[in-house]
């Protein structure tokens, strides 16, 4: 299969490129682009909003979509959404190998195109589109914090929370509504208001009587369903594996517009002092109906807003030769602890973390023609190995994790 990609105009010195199944390869990448592709993410064109986005999320919203005509719309707003998922349709994404991994810009109003960002600071995104599975969120904050910790940014952690699957955010919105009705009288003006329009945004008011009520609201995780409280429990236990500092924020909860299951910010002291997180993500699934496909499509995205500090370009991303498979929970567990290793080598993989089954990683790496395969099942992840097989003649080593480097480039 066959597919043609153009890298995102938001990667500076970046060229558009032919990507093959086959053959996936760039030049002139800075660091930002570079990173993101070891972790698996394609740069392609940043999306565009139009005028018809904008109408289909009004549409979507429960209310009046906050954003005008001419505005540059909110982080992970209604629009946004609908204009990636439009993308995909047009570039019928939906025929490659799933999930897709996308790296762009940020997302452009047509009225704003042209327009520069003043100074340093980058904004990118990152996507993950076709998959509903825990490993997701966990590959995105990964990808996020390898992407920060290269600009210098140091002390990262994580804010998360849960508003599970649309069952659970029916009950817990409920909740939350009967407890604010109760507490109408105390609630100032200004929150009256906001009660109104959506009692999610309660969650984020900072005026002080406010906080202090909303201390004692409901909290979404206490309405998990059982699928979704285990969706969260496997996130948070991909990010105590990557030793990935966070902590539950029961006030996050997103847009139920579009949003459901995991919401999360990344932060440092600094950013948290001035209350403007360096990354948001959420994970959306219950837009592709209402936009008229026959499925709803599972996606999470992050947006990352930071200075660039380190300009490094003219990078480039050579054939990769290996395709990394991994086989049970364990082995995911260790999966993005391997890519970093292979990435800090400068040994570009294939990957599809997401996928469970043996059979279709390995049809997905023969029809790449890939030369070798890097296998971890449970007994390797807890042997802290790896089998090393010659996709040719099926031969294969059983290698140390922390010996991979060594042994991949002599091949």
């Amino acid at each position: 299969m066959t597919s043609i990609i153009k890298i995102s105009k938001g990667v500076e010195g970046s060229k558009k490129r032919r990507v093959h199944a086959q053959e996936c390869w760039y030049k002139n990448l800075d660091l930002t682009a570079e990173t993101a592709l070891y972790y698996g993410f394609t740069p392609m064109e940043t999306p565009v909003i139009t005028k018809d986005d904008i109408k289909k999320s009004r549409a979507i919203s429960e209310q009046e979509s906050k954003t005008k005509e001419g505005e540059a719309p909110a982080r992970f707003s209604v629009e946004e959404k609908v204009a990636i998922i439009r993308l995909y349709t047009e570039k019928k994404m939906e025929h490659l190998p799933q999930p897709v991994m996308l790296y762009f810009g940020k997302p452009i109003l047509l009225e704003d195109e042209g327009r520069k960002t003043a100074g340093k600071e980058r904004t990118v995104s990152l996507e993950i589109i076709g998959t509903s599975k825990s490993i997701a969120e966990a590959l995105l904050i990964k990808t996020a914090f390898e992407i920060l910790k290269e600009q210098g940014v140091e002390n990262l952690f994580v804010h998360i929370n849960s508003i599970g699957d649309r069952d659970s955010v029916a009950r817990f919105t409920r909740e939350l509504t009967a407890y604010y009705r109760k507490n109408i009288e105390i609630l100032p003006t200004h929150c009256r208001q906001i009660f109104k329009k959506d009692v999610f945004d309660l969650m984020a008011c900072q005026n002080e009587k406010c906080r202090i009520i909303k201390e004692d609201a409901p909290k979404s995780v206490s309405f998990l369903s059982e699928l979704s409280r285990e969706h969260f429990k496997e996130v948070l236990e991909y990010l105590e594996i990557l030793q990935i500092p966070y902590e539950i924020d029961h006030f996050l909860v997103g847009n139920r517009a579009f949003s459901c299951q995991t919401i999360f910010e990344i932060n440092n002291p600094e950013s948290r002092k001035i209350c403007k997180p360096l990354g948001i993500g959420i994970r959306y699934g219950n837009i592709g109906k209402k936009l008229g496909m026959k499925n709803d499509l599972p996606g999470v995205g992050l947006r990352l807003t930071f200075k660039e500090t380190n300009e490094c370009k003219n990078l480039k991303y050579d054939k990769p030769k290996i395709y990394f498979i991994q086989l049970g929970f364990e082995a995911k567990m260790k999966s993005l602890k391997i890519i970093e290793i292979l990435r800090q080598a400068k040994i570009p993989t294939h990957q599809a973390i997401s996928r469970d089954k043996l059979i279709s990683q390995l049809s997905v790496a023969e029809n790449m023609k890939i030369a070798y395969t890097i296998i971890v099942g449970q007994k390797e992840a807890l042997e802290e190995t790896a089998i090393v097989r010659d996709m040719s003649n099926r031969s294969q080593d059983t290698i140390k994790i922390c010996d991979l480097p060594k042994y991949l480039k002599k091949l």
